[in-house]
């Protein structure tokens, strides 16, 4: 045996331990049990089993002792001889038994199980020294884009075992504000609102030092580092597209495709302008898709947005920009100015002349072949030897090609021409041209008078009048350009008041107002007027003084009314403004200078007042935006001189609404709430209540019980919504009669307004009808004001008898006191 080999000191400490441990340690029969050790704990006793048949000696414990768990064969004794590890097993399971002398089993086996508890004893550990990540600018707020992860080998049902997460550094730190956030029990990571806003691709990369800590008392930790990456952001515009208009391929096909840096998220296209046929849409992979074949000539730019919005609704990013040009085919042939275009030139025209330019057009794209127009004379009418006239072949302009042109023979030529484009396949139209031979202009227009002297008007001459008629004359062809007359006003009109028409048979001048005149900026416009062909004169002709005439117009002044500023003028005010308080200036002038007053019309409730000199509005009453809430008011500016001359501008304004209304009771409800008597059940009854205030005050009410602990233990309030409530009775003990029940009305203003009132609730014998005996059928019960008035006017009377009849008592007593006192006896009697 050890014991016999222990030297005596030893073997009296082990004693001393065992007989210590047995004073505090648990005994009990022998039987199956479960006990707790925490680990790492030296030497200890577990339990001692005691033997409850006599014929056992012996204590046997087999199972997973590990060497570290042994029993005391005699005294039963289950310890622990070393520390226990929970890492290497979490529970021992054992057998304890009993046998003889001979080793025959007596008692048992029974289970024992040792359950080894955890102590933090392991420091948590990251996966990995350095992580790497990677997030695009403008990702979205809260969404992990990356996910660290640790261990720990304690048990992971302790706290020894739960981490939690932190970033303890963020270099660099620009804002100093962190841009990224750690969710510290799953490790995940992800920008922080500042981070979403500031992260920008070409920062240099993001380094983060994070902690692992476990949640004991005296925790452990871990740090490791993780460096970030910003990318692009992936929501970029893109590049503008183009497509061919009336397109043959299927539709709808893919023109673009727009992304965003997650998938959890709704895109949307919106219009720039508001089209009646929007042949644009989005699927929910980004894809941008035509609808429908485009026409270039309906539209030729498309300008939309694409949209990004979150699973809720919200936009998560700026929209893009998605431009969209259709292409042109040439499926437009050229068109024709008009169904004759007419040209005229002289007959003494050189070889080369420009005569006129066919312009043609072509609804196809002006930028493509399409669009580029070649011309070329087909025919000519009449016929004659040779070609008199050619034209250009990309600008349509018509030459004379011979000298030989007589107006004796022909003064009228047509030609056939044809235009076509350059589009693959070209299409063509014909357009015909008639060319007039003229006269040449040999001959100026010369005026019938070189001076038209002057003519007076008002400055507030309305606008076409007529101020004057002119007239020069041709001795050209008539009815040619060279003879016709145009008149232009050369000197005197820099501002383009006046405007001459001329009519095409007489060639006569009519002179019209074209713009407002003004006395005060030009008194007078001293006119000089130009007769002019539109042909070019022939040479050695020019024109002279008989073609130029002269015509003063004379300003005269007119009393102008006031001018104000602005057509409106408006201004919004707290009902509850001071009196006193400037609310407006209406600014206003005299053209001439006069010296005007500002006075108020139609101030129905005199809120308002208005300084005469300055035009300032101030407020003059208390205001009542219940009364009105908007005011309105004609402001009027008159002329000090003349009070005759004014002028009138409306002035708005708008009250904002205060708390100053008490809420009441919608109705009265005199004839609304009776019950039957006897009561059966407790009734309740739905009233309303109503508050004049707006709805940013008013009609959002609330309800409650008034008086005292008695209303309190008969009745109730119930809330049903903004402007309703509930009375109920809490029991149905009622006597006959009125009941007023106090209830008190609130409202949601600042500061609130609290209103009591009273519910009348009738509790009275009914007819078989429901109906409380003794209404009347038609008529409504007497108001609480007219029985109250009945019955003040009842006393009074009453008062006024026993007056009367107190004098005429006095009376008689003079009279004489027997008789007095008979008769005092006898009113007494009556009354």
């Amino acid at each position: 045996m050890k014991l016999v080999k222990m030297s005596k000191l030893k073997l009296f400490l082990i004693l001393l331990c065992y007989t210590l441990t047995l004073v505090s340690s648990q005994k009990g029969p022998l039987t199956s049990a479960t006990f707790h050790v925490q680990e790492h704990t030296g030497q200890s006793l577990i339990y001692q089993f005691e033997k409850t048949d006599s014929r056992s000696v012996t204590f046997v414990l087999d199972g997973e002792k590990d060497g570290v768990i042994d029993i005391l064969p005699n005294d039963g004794l289950l310890r622990t001889t070393g520390p226990l590890d929970w890492e290497k097993r979490q529970v021992h399971r054992l057998q304890v038994k009993t046998v003889d002398n001979r080793g025959s089993l007596i008692e048992g086996p029974y289970d024992i199980a040792i359950i080894v508890d955890d102590i933090n004893n392991y420091a948590p550990a990251f996966n990995q020294s350095e992580y790497f990540g990677e997030v695009r600018e403008q990702y979205r707020t809260g969404r992990p884009f990356l996910k660290v992860f640790a261990t720990d080998k304690d048990d992971p049902k302790t706290p020894n075992a739960q981490l939690v997460y932190r970033i303890r550094t963020q270099l660099p730190d620009p804002a100093k504000v962190p841009f990224f956030q750690i969710n510290n029990v799953t490790g995940e990571i992800s920008t922080t609102i500042n981070g979403t806003q500031h992260l920008k691709f070409g920062d240099k990369p993001y380094e983060l030092v994070l902690e692992v800590s476990d949640l004991s008392e005296r925790p452990f930790t871990d740090n490791a580092k993780v460096y970030i990456t910003i990318n692009e952001n992936l929501w970029k515009q893109p590049a503008p597209i183009t497509i061919q208009e009336n397109s043959t391929i299927p539709h709808p096909y893919t023109i673009t495709k727009v992304t965003w840096n997650d998938q959890s998220v709704i895109y949307e296209l919106h219009q720039r302008d508001k089209l009646p046929r929007f042949p644009f849409a989005i699927d929910q992979n980004g894809n941008i898709n035509v609808t429908e074949p485009l026409d270039r000539e309906e539209r030729e730019l498309y300008v939309f947005y694409a949209l990004v919005k979150n699973l809720n609704g919200v936009t998560v990013a700026r929209p893009l920009q998605i431009e969209v040009t259709v292409e042109d085919i040439n499926d437009n042939p050229p068109v024709c100015p008009a169904a004759e275009t007419v040209f005229e030139f002289q007959e003494n025209e050189i070889i080369g002349a420009f005569i006129g330019k066919l312009e043609a057009s072509d609804m196809d794209d002006p930028d493509s072949t399409n669009a580029v127009l070649r011309y070329k004379i087909l025919e000519q009418w009449p016929h004659t030897t040779g070609n008199l006239f050619r034209i250009t072949s990309y600008d349509g302009e018509i030459q004379l090609n011979s000298a030989d042109i007589d107006i004796q023979k022909d003064s009228q030529y047509r030609l056939k021409v044809e235009v076509t484009d350059e589009g693959k396949p070209s299409l063509n139209t014909s357009c015909w041209v008639v060319i007039n031979v003229i006269d040449i202009n040999d001959n100026i227009p010369i005026f019938e008078s070189s001076d038209y002297r002057n003519v007076t008007i008002p400055e507030n001459v309305a606008l076409h009048t007529l101020i004057k008629e002119i007239q020069a004359t041709d001795a050209d062809v008539p009815r040619t350009g060279s003879s016709a007359i145009d008149y232009i006003v050369d000197q005197g009109d820099p501002d383009k008041r006046f405007t001459i028409e001329t009519d095409p048979d007489t060639s006569r001048g009519y002179i019209r107002v074209a713009a407002p005149l003004d006395y005060e900026t030009c008194k007078e416009h001293n006119l000089v007027i130009n007769a002019r062909n539109p042909e070019p004169l022939a040479n050695g002709i020019t024109y002279n003084e008989s073609s130029t005439t002269h015509l003063k117009v004379i300003v005269t002044d007119v009393d102008e009314k006031p001018v104000f500023g602005s057509p409106l003028y408006q201004a919004q005010v707290s009902e509850a403004t001071p009196i006193g308080t400037s609310l407006m200036q209406i600014d206003g002038f005299d053209p001439e200078g006069d010296e005007i007053r500002f006075s108020l019309k139609g101030n129905k409730y005199n809120w308002l007042k208005i300084n005469e000199k300055t035009g300032v509005i101030y407020s003059d009453a208390n205001m009542d935006r219940e009364r009105e809430a908007h005011y309105r008011v004609d402001v009027i500016a008159a002329e000090s001189r003349n009070p005759q001359m004014s002028s009138s501008v409306v002035f708005h304004l708008y009250l904002d609404d205060v708390n100053d209304n008490y809420p009441y009771l919608a109705k009265d409800y005199y004839e609304d709430f009776f019950a039957c008597d006897p009561l059966t059940k407790a009734e309740s009854f739905v009233f309303s209540a109503v508050d004049d205030d707006e709805p940013l005050h008013g009609m959002s009410l609330k309800f409650r019980l008034g008086g005292d602990q008695n209303t309190a233990n008969d009745w109730d309030v119930q809330y049903v919504n903004r402007s309703f409530a509930r009375l109920a009775m809490k029991h149905s003990n009622f006597p006959k009669g009125i009941i007023y029940v106090p209830v008190i009305i609130r409202d949601n203003g600042r500061p609130p307004l609290e209103a009591n009132v009273s519910v009348p609730v009738r509790i009275c014998t009914c007819t078989s009808n429901k109906k409380c005996e003794g209404d009347p059928l038609n008529n409504p019960p007497i108001s609480n004001i007219g029985l109250a008035l009945g019955i003040l006017f009842g006393t009074l009377a009453v008062i006024g008898i026993i007056i009367a009849v107190v004098f005429v008592s006095i009376n008689k007593k003079k009279k004489k006191a027997g008789v007095a006192i008979n008769a005092a006896e006898t009113v007494n009697l009556s009354s």
